[in-house]
């Protein structure tokens, strides 16, 4: 991005502070009997405020028609290329748990899913099984298939059906295809050699599928077989800190996104398992950190799951709790998502996400409600998620005049 350019000669550092909350999958799309959106289903007076308070518009996460991962969303919204700084899920979900990555590492997201006797998958999260079960299989694995043609295999508990392998020593290359059909009632895709370096790497791969598959088939579990996903290696990336000269904290409670957070040199705060322990944080925090990126979950979940209803109480859920972070003084804030999921699609997609930002140095304009209709009106327009960031630069007095 151009601006990245003259950034440098631009950004100054001050004492005001910015929040960024960002609800996972926020956007919708109209219910079919009731033609309202999640957003305009929800009873949410709180960010109704928040959006009269403020600048309004939608972000396009990636550009026109793309629907993007989570992984470059969220880095997007940070101020980064999301293109240029491609970066795997495997290695987000590795650093969110804390595994530390050597440069040659392989890393890679798994998921625990059942399949049926043709090896069509029946469901990609085994029944979104417990943390527990997760743990007990991955111990398992873990002890039986320590390493691969003298590959060493480290197996990590995540959450709920996830998990995180990391696969070290000489040869690996990150140039494989995924296994994951993406939807339930199809075969699992053959992880296919992109490039003739990946060779190798390909060989361990189908050996550890065997051994795993062959190990969980004896066992009373829905988890027959692991999703393979992400398949990549840590990349270098330029520091929050030393991009905006921001101190910033990362409070989240799923790994993907500490992951990220830790990837570009946020503080990441732990052991949160609520959005109440979340908000709670933010207040303990408040004046330790210029910088606080704040990520709600639950809408996205919901959403990937097709439950309208589950999503507008997780709406309702964060704007109830949204209002205990009011008297905070941040010079400006946003309140946006990553990406949309319609509860009608089951999945991500690519339309534009409502924002909304207040900050005493910013118009008000004439929206009254936060919705994707309703923020389509606001003054900031539709515009890349990659300018939220300069937006909240701008907006705290932190970038100096460009030129003479």
């Amino acid at each position: 991005m151009y601006i990245e350019k003259i950034l440098p000669d631009i950004i100054r550092k001050n004492e005001k502070k910015i929040l960024l909350m960002v609800l996972d999958g926020l956007g919708g799309l109209p219910d079919i009997s009731t033609g309202k959106t999640e957003l305009e289903t929800a009873i949410i007076p709180n960010l109704n405020n928040f959006a009269k308070r403020g600048s309004c518009g939608l972000t396009i996460p990636i550009a026109a028609g793309i629907t993007p991962g989570s992984g470059p969303a969220h880095l997007a919204l940070f101020g980064y290329d999301p293109v240029e700084y491609q970066i795997g899920r495997g290695v987000l979900e590795a650093l969110g748990i804390g595994m530390k990555l050597g440069k040659e590492d392989l890393a890679i997201r798994g998921n625990f899913a059942t399949i049926d006797e043709k090896r069509v998958v029946t469901d990609r999260r085994a029944g979104r099984i417990s943390t527990e079960e997760n743990a007990k299989l991955v111990s398992m694995l873990q002890a039986e298939i320590p390493e691969i043609k003298g590959i060493r295999c480290t197996i990590r508990t995540v959450k709920e059906h996830r998990l995180a392998i990391v696969f070290s020593g000489n040869g690996l290359s990150p140039e494989l295809s995924e296994n994951d059909p993406e939807k339930e009632g199809l075969p699992l895709r053959k992880i296919e050699v992109l490039k003739p370096e990946a060779d190798f790497t390909g060989q361990v791969i189908a050996e550890f599928l065997t051994r795993v598959e062959a190990l969980l088939a004896k066992i009373d579990s829905k988890a027959k077989t692991i999703l393979l996903r992400g398949f990549s290696r840590q990349p270098e990336i330029p520091g929050f800190e030393e991009k905006y000269k921001l101190k910033a904290a990362c409070i989240a409670s799923y790994p993907m996104y500490k992951g990220l957070s830790r990837l570009v040199g946020m503080d990441v705060i732990e052991n949160l398992s609520s959005f109440e322990e979340q908000v709670n944080t933010l207040l303990k925090l408040y004046d330790r950190y210029d910088f606080f990126f704040v990520h709600y979950k639950k809408t996205d979940s919901s959403g990937e799951d097709g439950n309208f209803r589950k999503k507008v109480f997780a709406l309702e859920e964060f704007d109830r709790l949204f209002e205990k972070i009011s008297n905070l003084q941040f010079e400006a804030v946003a309140v946006t998502g990553d990406h949309s999921t319609p509860s009608l699609l089951k999945s991500h997609s690519w339309h534009p996400v409502p924002i909304a930002i207040v900050s005493p140095n910013m118009f008000s304009d004439d929206v009254d409600r936060f919705t994707e209709r309703s923020c389509a009106r606001g003054m900031l327009g539709i515009f890349p998620a990659t300018n939220v960031m300069y937006l909240l630069l701008g907006a705290s007095l932190k970038l100096n005049k460009f030129g003479a």
